[in-house]
């Protein structure tokens, strides 16, 4: 029978979620697995948010009320972080929900695999009811250090967030201790995070079970107008995982780093590749200097580095063309 007396401290930044914020919340309180702190972090919402964080703190004295000025989520984070008592520790986005026995069922397997961390798969839910799993196979798979730094980098079917895991408190020392993650960093930074993390963890365990609700409303529209941060953001996330990788990451991670200036290119294509000009002249510049790391890649892409590279701008319109008649996008 699992231990009930170990304390998990599950930290949820808010940022201007007055609609969302309840539901969420409620969402943890039901948690079959009772012995929670919910740290609640205000992070200079201008709308009823905080209102509504105190008033939830009234109604159950596990919720940790905490507001603070405007610095972004992992600023917010790293404040959940600092007064965290717990011995495990789980983020939720304020605007997602979680299935009832999550944090019961991420550490049950912690304790059974004496892992450091437990992950999980998540569903993605639209606003028309349509419902997507990633990947809801079962499967098991038990990562050793180097394993699970691999499957992070590779991205098949390890998500990158920090909501569908549960961390050993102690993973997180170094990070608030040397300040490792740059706090200008928008997107791409749980990615960042979880390198950290995983490079802290002894042994992972990964059950592909759906236990996480990730609320896509308003995905189009987030991705609607590209500021520098979700242009350059995810290249320079790989950029600082190249630097601190040992030696026998370094291809993963050069692969890595190559497909998303693809992928960043393709992106501004779709976006509009006139508008986004000298942001697109960069990105190739970054694929040239990568040259000699391109025998790494599969020869699909490295097909569309040739491509993007010289074919000019026929390969705006054969990417336009094989995206609307040829993707099939989950997230459609």
């Amino acid at each position: 029978m699992m231990q009930n007396d170990i304390l998990i401290s599950i930290i949820v930044p808010v940022y201007n979620l007055q609609n969302d914020l309840e539901r969420c919340v409620f969402s943890i309180l039901s948690q079959s697995y009772k012995n929670l702190e919910i740290i609640l972090i205000n992070d200079g919402s201008t709308d009823k948010s905080w209102n509504i964080i105190q008033k939830l703190a009234m109604s159950d004295k596990r919720i940790v009320p905490i507001s603070k000025s405007n610095g972004g989520v992992t600023s917010a984070r790293f404040a959940g972080l600092r007064i965290a008592k717990g011995e495990y520790i789980g983020f939720v986005d304020g605007d997602d929900e979680i299935e009832p026995d999550m944090y019961e069922f991420l550490l049950k397997n912690i304790l059974h695999y004496n892992a450091d961390i437990s992950h999980c798969g998540y569903q993605m839910m639209f606003d028309d009811g349509r419902v997507n799993d990633f990947y809801n196979t079962g499967k098991i798979v038990l990562q050793d250090h180097l394993k699970g730094l691999k499957d992070l980098l590779k991205g098949d079917y390890i998500e990158p967030g920090l909501w569908n895991k549960l961390f050993s408190k102690k993973l997180f020392f170094n990070i608030l201790k040397k300040d490792l993650i740059d706090l200008d960093i928008r997107v791409n930074e749980d990615l960042l995070m979880n390198y950290y993390l995983f490079s802290e963890s002894k042994k992972s365990i990964y059950q592909d079970v759906c236990k996480y609700k990730y609320m896509a409303k308003g995905v189009e529209e987030s991705t609607r107008f590209l500021d520098e941060h979700k242009i350059f953001d995810p290249i320079r996330v790989k950029n600082i995982i190249i630097d601190i990788s040992p030696q026998e990451l370094k291809m993963c991670a050069w692969a890595a780093y190559i497909k998303t200036c693809i992928s960043i290119y393709n992106m501004l294509i779709l976006k509009g590749i006139n508008r986004y000009h000298d942001q697109s002249l960069i990105i190739k510049e970054k694929l040239l200097e990568s040259k000699n790391w391109w025998m790494i890649v599969g020869k699909k892409q490295k097909v569309l580095i040739w491509m993007i590279l010289y074919s000019g701008f026929i390969y705006v319109l054969i990417y336009r063309f094989y995206n609307k008649f040829f993707i099939n996008s989950r997230y459609d």
